[in-house]
């Protein structure tokens, strides 16, 4: 009996395909280029699982496209809205995801998000680098502090409690809207809002976690943003497509906003030119899950999943249409 055959669109840590190519006929992107259609199906020729990342547009034409003997779709990650779940449903294509494993990670990286935007980490920085230091003065670099704000957490889910947790030891105090209502003990104290609308109104800071859906995508927008405190802080470690970029730098440039926090972007790797030239912009490329734990954990998580299926069992991280 053969190995399952495996096709992995990405470059993964070492200890990953380590294991993929023990346990699998895999096929690995060496120079870790991006793969375009073309090549994600040339890769797919004669294989039968597909393990994918958050930078493959498996869109439905792609899918509709693949060998019949590509079964099962893994991706390495969380979010899987750069996969046509529907398409792959009706191609009997079975589609997982990454849970739980990079929730910490994340939440660390919102936080540094946080403090980066509301102590002038960019324009600090630059002056730094820039030799623009000439001393410390009194009133030289003010940002604000965190201690005593509020947080309006956009999507309680695993993330935004790793979040809130964190943020309630620099005295925050926690606010939050998601779909539903979470039970108490899950809630550790935090304020429900009912909708987005009332939740962006008492948020000296937003911290933006729920999932890219038709009706989060554009959800931070002019209207929106006007609803928020003047000065509020906006932090993104969720999908660049949740906000309006057009709107938000439009208010970072006149002060409406106070800072943001930005670590995810539509259209990475080309996102909008706009922020660039903004001292109260405060940058990342898409960390979040960047430390070699979670990675491993992300790829462990993947190989698990594609173990379950190819093993005859339901995988644990099934994701449906």
């Amino acid at each position: 009996m053969h190995r399952p055959r495996l096709f992995v669109t990405r470059k993964l840590p070492p200890a990953v395909e380590a294991r993929a190519a023990r346990d699998y006929e895999a096929i690995f992107n060496t120079n870790d280029g991006l793969p375009a259609a073309d090549e994600i199906l040339k890769g797919a020729e004669g294989k039968d699982g597909l393990l994918v990342t958050v930078t493959d547009r498996v869109n439905a034409d792609l899918i509709r496209a693949l060998p019949e003997s590509v079964r099962i779709i893994a991706t390495f990650s969380v979010g899987y809205d750069h996969i046509d779940v529907a398409a792959a449903k009706a191609r009997g294509i079975i589609v997982t995801n990454t849970p739980d494993v990079l929730t910490d990670a994340t939440a660390e990286i919102a936080m540094l998000l946080m403090l980066g935007a509301a102590r002038n980490a960019t324009s600090s920085i630059a002056a730094l680098r820039g030799g623009k230091w000439k001393n410390w003065a009194p009133t030289g670099m003010l940002g604000t502090e965190l201690t005593g704000k509020r947080l309006g957490i956009l999507g309680l889910g695993r993330i935004g409690r790793a979040t809130a947790k964190r943020a309630r030891a620099f005295g925050m105090a926690i606010h939050y809207h998601s779909r539903k209502r979470l039970p108490e003990e899950l809630e550790e104290g935090a304020i429900y809002h009912e909708s987005a609308d009332d939740l962006f109104r008492v948020s000296d800071v937003l911290s933006i976690h729920c999932a890219s859906t038709p009706e989060t995508r554009g959800l931070i927008n002019r209207r929106t943003i006007a609803l928020l405190p003047e000065g509020a802080i906006i932090v993104n470690t969720a999908r660049g497509d949740i906000v309006d970029d057009d709107a938000l730098i439009e208010a970072l440039a006149s002060g409406r906003i106070g800072a943001a926090g930005l670590d995810v972007f539509n259209n990475e790797p080309n996102f909008h030119p706009g922020y660039l030239p903004l001292p109260n912009a405060f940058l990342l490329p898409h960390l979040g899950s960047a430390t070699l734990e979670t990675r491993n954990a992300m790829g462990f998580r993947a190989l698990d999943n594609l173990d379950a299926f190819f093993a005859g069992s339901t995988p644990r991280d099934l994701v449906t249409a």
